[in-house]
């Protein structure tokens, strides 16, 4: 009886349908937090940009290390394959359809930012450039 009515109950449910519900995950999450750093931050903010992170992902700069002088030199030039590190340690890709627990864990992207940020720019990312390199790999 007791499963028959929880069958019931959740036949009922999916009939009346779900589509105005929204369900957030974890990477949802994390860009709503960012995007509400981003906006306490600059009143004029208007959004991530996966166009932006995807400039931000092939960019050169001078100003982080010389070995790293871009976010390619370890992930590769398409997110959609795994990349290398310096002592050549496979990297999985970093989009999220091949790697579909990547940007799960709010302190591993933290930590991953942080320490990326440092080596390929020479400062920790803005909000807003974690907010853009995120919804570009989301993306993919």
């Amino acid at each position: 009886m007791h499963n028959t009515l929880s069958t019931l109950l959740i036949a009922g449910t999916l009939s009346m349908g779900l589509s105005g519900i929204t369900l957030a995950g974890p990477r949802e999450d994390l860009l709503a937090q960012f995007a509400s750093s981003a906006k306490a931050a600059n009143p004029a903010f208007q959004g991530f940009s996966a166009e932006r992170g995807k400039a931000l992902h092939t960019r050169n700069f001078t100003s982080g290390k010389a070995d790293s002088p871009s976010c390619t030199s370890c992930h590769g030039t398409s997110p959609l394959a795994a990349g290398k590190n310096a002592t050549g340690k496979v990297i999985e890709a970093v989009a999220v359809s091949v790697t579909p627990t990547r940007y799960t864990d709010p302190a591993k992207v933290e930590k991953w930012f942080k320490r990326n940020c440092n080596e390929v720019i020479g400062r920790e990312c803005t909000v807003t450039e974690k907010g853009d390199w995120l919804s570009y790999v989301i993306s993919l």
